[in-house]
């Protein structure tokens, strides 16, 4: 239900949904050469004078020690939840000229899969990596905040760069004025500079060779705790972009894949096109399911729908009282025992017509395994009886077993 309070006052005015918290928190990590670092990648990606093909390479060459070249790493992270918010990480479809994806449309198909996966699968979509910071994470804060009592990924980072920025490493400082001269350089360049290439390249290189360097300065501790802590936190970060763009430009397909095939498995009510689908349905697992729907559909009964044993326990006790069972619990009445012998469909009572109520006893005890020699008729029929009630409630126990099987999603 809609919430009205406030509702008038949004009617004439836009969201307008943006990026902007993940970028203030981005900023300040921005200290020593991560400033330096995001200021280079930024030139890169603006400037109008590089070609694609430089740019490409520029970024190679000055990416060997990414877990250092922390510029590019949060400039990738800024430029895909841009992506996200202005619905471009969706791909155009082939059949269409613009963008039809909108921030919105993500939402709601995200939202869709919420519902979708539990009815599917009988689990939460996050135990399919399909929960609503698997798609939309970056830009809820998943980098600032925790659920838990670990420390949030922006926080180490935040800690470990400040720890080997406040270090007053030569190696760090070298690595910054590296930096500078390269961004000097590509500020300076002109469009109509021909021989720039050899001096661009050894400027690369320079920062390249900083990376190392202070990579090498960064392996002894205490500096070498905070260098892996880079690393990992450059792990999960890159890991949330990739399973976000897998996720989002993945997302209609895979809606129209589970809301299909719930479709399909709704349709095996009908009987004449369940034995259709049987027969064209070239996946095994769906001739199965439309095959034995039938049988299980039979077994599905709701007043053997229990939660715990405990509650099995219960249910078989009721289900044996509806039935008016144990129909039979005095061992000492012959008669009534040798009837319920005659009722049991493990028992042959061919001939039983012509045997005395005793011998019946005897007889149904011998077919059922139960040992008869040197055992007064009582003693025995008490045992055929225990045996017989047993039944009456196994039975009931495997309609129960039957009934979850056909009710849990396998």
């Amino acid at each position: 239900m809609t919430v009205n309070k406030g509702l008038l006052s949004l009617v004439e005015n836009t969201p307008n949904f943006s990026n902007q918290a993940l970028e203030k928190s981005v900023d300040t990590l921005k200290l020593g050469w991560v400033l330096k670092s995001s200021q280079l990648d930024s030139l890169i990606v603006t400037n109008s004078i590089l070609t694609a093909s430089q740019k490409t390479d520029l970024k190679a060459d000055i990416n060997n020690v990414s877990h250092l070249n922390l510029g590019r790493l949060l400039g990738d992270l800024v430029r895909h939840s841009a992506t996200i918010i202005d619905a471009t990480i969706i791909p155009i479809g082939t059949d269409e000229d613009i963008q039809t994806e909108t921030f919105l449309s993500i939402l709601q198909n995200v939202q869709t899969v919420q519902g979708l996966i539990p009815e599917l699968y009988g689990v939460p979509a996050e135990d399919k990596a399909r929960a609503v910071n698997d798609h939309l994470g970056t830009i809820n804060n998943i980098f600032v905040d925790t659920e838990d009592s670990s420390a949030p990924v922006f926080t180490s980072l935040l800690e470990s760069i400040n720890f080997i920025v406040t270090a007053n490493l030569a190696t760090e400082t070298a690595l910054e004025t590296a930096y500078t001269n390269l961004i000097n350089f590509i500020n300076d360049m002109v469009a109509d500079s021909t021989d720039f290439q050899t001096t661009l390249d050894s400027l690369a290189a320079a920062v390249a060779t900083a990376h190392t360097n202070l990579n090498t300065a960064l392996a002894a501790e205490p500096l070498l705790t905070h260098k892996n802590r880079l690393i990992t936190m450059m792990n999960e970060i890159n890991a949330q972009i990739t399973r976000e763009n897998a996720n989002l430009v993945g997302l209609e397909t895979f809606i129209e894949t589970l809301s299909s095939n719930q479709s399909f498995a709704s349709l095996a009510e009908d009987t004449t096109l369940r034995r259709l689908m049987s027969k064209v349905a070239q996946d095994k697992n769906w001739q199965t399911y439309f095959e034995d729907y039938e049988t299980n559909q039979n077994n599905l009964n709701p007043i053997y729908t229990t939660n715990t044993d405990s509650d099995k326990d219960a249910i078989i006790d009721q289900v044996l009282a509806d039935s008016g069972l144990p129909d039979v619990t005095d061992a000492t009445d012959l008669v009534a025992v040798a009837a319920k012998a005659r009722r049991d469909d493990r028992i042959d009572t061919a001939g039983y017509d012509r045997l005395t109520v005793e011998k019946q006893i005897s007889d149904a005890s011998k077919q059922l395994l139960i040992t008869t020699a040197n055992r007064t008729i009582f003693s025995l029929s008490n045992t055929l009886l225990n045996n017989m009630n047993k039944r009456d409630r196994d039975k009931i126990a495997k309609q129960l077993d039957l009934n979850a099987s056909a009710n849990t999603l396998s």
